[in-house]
């Protein structure tokens, strides 16, 4: 039997990022991790304002990707709110709280040294 509403990771990327959108997510980065890692084949990164928000954000994820895709994810840190990771196996999820994001600068780790930071700009 085929697993159900098979998405690629393109199409699963996408999904996230419209999620995360109607969430009020800030700040969302997309790292793409093909030629750098066998983890997934993308990162994304976002912020919320609070804890709660940042755990809002997580758990709508979570729900709408089981919901509308059939598609479960593991998800970790939600009890704190500070930084959530969620894993769809072919991407993976961080929601941070943004003092915790500059902390860790996570992006930076995985970004190109000759990629142009990303935009300054807030909605």
């Amino acid at each position: 039997m085929a697993k159900p509403a098979d998405l690629t990771s393109e199409e699963l990327l996408a999904v996230i990022l419209s999620s995360l959108e109607a969430d009020k997510a800030e700040d969302v980065v997309q790292i793409d991790l093909r030629d750098k890692s066998s983890m997934g084949d993308y990162m994304v990164v976002c912020s919320g304002r609070s804890s709660r928000q940042v755990g809002a954000i997580a758990e709508k994820l979570v729900e709408r990707l089981k919901r509308d895709h059939g598609r479960a994810a593991r998800i970790e840190g939600k009890e704190t709110g500070d930084w959530v990771l969620i894993d769809t196996g072919d991407i993976i999820v961080h929601v941070f709280r943004p003092e915790v994001r500059e902390f860790y600068q996570l992006e930076k780790m995985w970004q190109p040294s000759d990629a142009a930071p990303a935009s300054a700009s807030t909605s």
